[in-house]
């Protein structure tokens, strides 16, 4: 069964920086494109960061320049380093594929507050 742990989340004032982890296992995380998602309070799940195995990133809206994915794959773990951070991303972040796996497949996700 897929399961994805994030962790690494946290309250921090503008222009600071966090770092996520993702532990993923049930699955063969080597063959999966992985995805940073983050879902904001009244706001619909959205893609903000992804990459394949072989390292090919993907940037989605205004993280572009600010946040970094990458991966280990002997690991089977996914990151996020987000800099410059603002208050529009305080949000629940999650990881999954990309695209993502069923509704039964998201985790808790971890918090992300951005606050002075």
């Amino acid at each position: 069964q897929v399961q994805f742990v994030e962790s690494g989340g946290g309250l921090v004032k503008p222009g600071g920086s966090l770092t996520l982890s993702c532990a993923v296992s049930g699955i063969t995380f080597s063959s999966n494109r992985m995805g940073w998602y983050r879902q904001a309070p009244g706001k619909q799940r959205e893609l903000v960061a992804s990459a394949s195995s072989g390292g090919v990133r993907i940037y989605y809206g205004s993280v572009q320049g600010r946040f970094t994915i990458s991966r280990d794959n002997p690991k089977n773990t996914v990151y996020l380093q987000m800099n410059s951070l603002k208050p529009d991303d305080t949000a629940v972040y999650y990881c999954n594929t990309s695209p993502s796996m069923g509704t039964s497949s998201w985790g808790r996700g971890t918090q992300v507050t951005v606050s002075s």
